[in-house]
């Protein structure tokens, strides 16, 4: 009975997850894409800056460019697992369990990566809004994706 009880829970949390991070992949995606365009420009005659680094983000701090490229992984990553949830919501037995679960679980880890990474960035403050949204989104989606981790468990004894 608290099997099926589950499973709206479950698809909710799933759903939940995946807007997330495509919100997260839509900033990540448009920091990358102002760190390209406003980037360090160098001449053919000049040389690189001895404390170059090539990820350099104008818009944020020296954590920025790692929280960025991190959150952008553990998006689409998650997106991929959210994907692979649907097909476990949609049977809802122990069949479906793994793949579901192995790939929530690495989705987890490397939003709790991206979520480290964030908790650095804002303790060195000196960003923008939109990375403060995306800062806060990454710290929300490392305790959905736990939760939806648990609640998919709930098919474990239900077999097809």
């Amino acid at each position: 009975m608290a099997d099926k009880q589950m499973k709206p829970v479950a698809g909710g949390l799933l759903f939940l997850n995946l807007c997330m991070y495509a919100v997260v992949a839509a900033i990540g995606g448009w920091a990358l894409n102002h760190a390209i365009n406003h980037g360090f420009i160098i001449g053919p005659q000049l040389q690189l800056p001895a404390h170059f680094s090539p990820i350099y983000f104008s818009m944020g701090n020296a954590a920025t460019g790692f929280f960025v490229t991190f959150a952008l992984i553990a998006s689409v990553v998650g997106a991929a697992s959210a994907i692979a949830g649907v097909n476990h919501v949609r049977s809802w037995s122990s069949d479906s369990l793994p793949s579901a679960a192995s790939s929530a679980i690495i989705a987890w880890a490397l939003t709790l990566l991206a979520m480290g990474l964030a908790c650095k960035e804002i303790e060195l403050r000196n960003r923008n809004a939109r990375l403060r949204t995306m800062e806060a989104f990454v710290i929300i989606l490392s305790a959905t994706q736990l939760i939806y981790i648990f609640a998919i468990h709930g098919a474990a004894r239900t077999r097809r």
